[in-house]
């Protein structure tokens, strides 16, 4: 057996590939229209990790998609991740629980999948803004 990739159905493609690869980093491995079956895939993958994918299919056709917790949440590990939180809320993005502990923060993509960033190797000291920051909704 081999792990191929995790499906994220997605609202609006484009607004899912700024998300993912524009905000968070991830890089754009392929997009397929198909026509035929009126949806659209993009593989997705942290750089360098073609062997770990996130598949965002966007279905043509409107749907309403619910909030989507019972999927869980997908996990990245990162290098700063207080670093990357402050990159993420510059772009606009809302952090949900902040890295308080300088070692765990969650984020919601624009379909309130959940993100998880862990921090690499050991957690960094507790800093400001991040030590004090309340959560915002939920994850």
């Amino acid at each position: 057996m081999k792990y191929l990739h995790t499906m994220v159905r997605v609202g609006d493609l484009e607004k899912a590939l700024d998300f993912y690869c524009t905000k968070l980093g991830l890089e754009n491995l392929g997009r397929f229209d198909i026509e035929e079956g009126r949806f659209s895939l993009a593989f997705l993958a942290a750089p360098g990790q073609k062997d770990a994918q996130v598949e965002l299919t966007w279905n043509w056709d409107p749907e309403e998609l619910d909030e989507g917790r019972n999927f869980g949440h997908l996990a990245y590990q990162v290098d700063d991740i207080y670093e990357t939180c402050d990159r993420l809320m510059q772009a606009g993005v809302t952090i949900n629980r902040p890295p308080r502990d300088g070692r765990m923060a969650f984020v919601r993509s624009p379909d309130n999948i959940s993100i998880e960033l862990l921090q690499a190797g050991k957690p960094l000291e507790p800093r400001e803004p991040w030590a004090s920051m309340p959560n915002t909704g939920h994850w």
